[in-house]
């Protein structure tokens, strides 16, 4: 049995991540600033809950993170701790604190423990790419320019060098995986996570609207989950950095599909005409050459389901609406 610690597991990405190790049968370490298990509550049972050992910790304290490995003998690293594209922006200094440091000293700490970590992933992102118009018209692969326009997006991009560096160094193996929008119960804060809000919205039939439009990059949170954890079992030597395609779509096909399968919601949904300034007709065939099938969820089959969760939580009375005020 592997034994997973997930950084920033009380996140969107991170709470599916334990949900889908959990099914599965793994011992699963959460460590996160945050105590409250508010995302897992919705996705484990009381008896599933119990099985995930919680450990509070901080990435920027690189020496506690390198004893709960320890402890713990990790044999897997899911690394999703990070400040999102508004607090980066905020706070650079913050931003950096979080998202480049705390990524080194999960390298450092992976490198410490040597062959006891047998898997190292950890989140890139899409925004390390920069606008459509910088780039041709061909799906962009994982090679392509580098050009963010955010300090997120350059906090990113400094990880997926610095992870290229412990492999020539120290031979420390890893994967960088680099989502777009990431939607599903759960997202709900940072730029993109504005369609999971809207779908949110229909379930209670309040107008929404979405701060972007265009093109996008759809991930079922569901899927990206999965992903993470096939990055985290393969055995592939290297430091390397791939792109997930998801369902490449506009915006305004994300408002038809919400309205197709909400149809009270029509007219409810609009957007505003900004551009998010980051390149989505991403390839990933080096992602399929490393893990085979890539988990794919229809955004129809995606927003249904989400949709569904979210009805589910109304009836419960635990439908958090407070991030529609935002």
């Amino acid at each position: 049995m592997s034994r997973y610690l997930i950084t920033g597991a009380q996140g969107c990405i991170g709470a599916w991540v334990v949900k889908n190790l959990v099914d599965r049968g793994h011992e699963v370490h959460v460590y996160d600033v945050e105590t409250e298990p508010k995302r897992l509550q919705w996705l484990l049972n009381p008896l599933q809950l119990k099985r995930v050992q919680f450990v509070q910790g901080d990435v920027c304290n690189g020496d506690h993170l390198e004893d709960a490995l320890k402890r713990a003998q990790v044999t897997h690293v899911i690394h999703l701790a990070g400040l999102q594209v508004p607090s980066c922006k905020l706070n650079p200094r913050l931003g950096a604190m979080v998202n480049v440091i705390g990524t080194i000293n999960v390298f450092e700490a992976v490198r410490k423990l040597g062959a006891q970590i047998q898997g190292l992933v950890y989140a890139s992102s899409a925004s390390v790419f920069g606008p459509e118009e910088g780039y041709g018209d061909r799906p962009l692969d994982d090679g392509a320019p580098l050009l963010p326009e955010t300090h997120y997006g350059v906090f990113k991009q400094c990880n997926e060098g610095n992870a290229r560096i412990y492999f020539k160094d120290h031979k420390v193996s890893s994967i960088g995986l680099r989502p777009y929008a990431v939607y599903g119960p759960g997202r709900d804060f940072g730029i993109t996570s504005g369609p999971t809000k809207a779908i949110k919205a229909a379930v209670v039939g309040r107008p929404f609207v979405i701060q972007f439009d265009g093109p996008v990059s759809m991930h079922f949170v569901d899927d990206t989950a999965k992903i993470f954890i096939a990055c985290a079992e393969s055995r592939r030597q290297g430091a390397r950095a791939y792109n997930i395609r998801g369902a490449v779509v506009t915006v305004a096909e994300v408002i038809r599909t919400i309205e197709e399968v909400c149809p009270e919601a029509k007219g409810l949904i609009t957007s505003k005409s900004t551009r998010l300034g980051i390149a989505a007709n991403l390839a990933e065939q080096s992602l399929k050459e490393e893990i085979g099938d890539v988990p794919n969820t229809t955004l129809k089959a995606g927003v249904s389901s989400s949709l569904e969760i979210f009805r589910r939580l109304r009836e419960l009375g635990q439908l958090d609406l407070s991030d529609l005020e935002n």
